[in-house]
């Protein structure tokens, strides 16, 4: 099975941090895998220690830390000084050297319209992720037919508010859902 699709089985929410008080709210959650949106090249090592030491696997959106460019040696970086086992990116290059690296990776896609649905199908061809995110995660209908084409494990994310949100993700065939809504994350 799938590494991150066997994560999501016992609890399919994500908790998504954005922020320093994001972090703190981790504590007492049941949420076993955390995203990881903000940060820097100086404090990202810190953030994930301090999400780690809680018993979380950790994933690092690459596209959103500070003074990192989307070249290979961003990879070796987050692989080698954090201790994160995983990264998040749109970027199929970047999940491609993170996963010959041995990270776990969600490659993040963004469905506007059906040029950018489209666009999902022929990169997935290109990309080695182990599963993949579709923004905004409350379109149940293209949830369901994104899982079509993939056998990757599916992750719902953005703009999630509530248990209903998380159900129609689920039942449209998402493994999980990722939000920054920590009301979502105690449901």
């Amino acid at each position: 099975m799938n590494r991150v699709a066997e994560l999501l089985r016992e609890n399919p929410i994500i908790a998504a941090i954005k922020d320093q008080e994001g972090l703190e709210a981790l504590s007492g959650i049941d949420c076993g895998v955390v995203f990881i949106l903000y940060g820097n090249i100086i404090n990202i090592g810190e953030i994930v220690s301090r999400v780690k030491a809680l018993g979380k696997t950790a994933f690092v959106h690459l596209d959103l830390i500070d003074g990192m460019a989307a070249k290979d040696v961003a990879v070796d970086f987050i692989a080698d000084t954090t201790g994160a086992d995983g990264i998040i990116s749109t970027k199929a290059p970047l999940i491609n050297v993170a996963h010959s690296r041995g990270l776990l990776t969600v490659h993040r896609f963004f469905v506007l319209d059906s040029k950018s649905l489209a666009g999902v199908d022929r990169q997935l061809s290109s990309s080695e992720a182990d599963s993949i995110e579709i923004l905004p995660g409350v379109m149940p209908k293209i949830i369901r037919r994104i899982c079509a084409m993939t056998e990757k494990p599916v992750i719902a994310g953005g703009l999630i508010c509530d248990k209903e949100d998380v159900m129609n993700a689920i039942s449209a065939g998402a493994c999980g859902i990722s939000t920054t809504n920590t009301a979502v994350w105690r449901e």
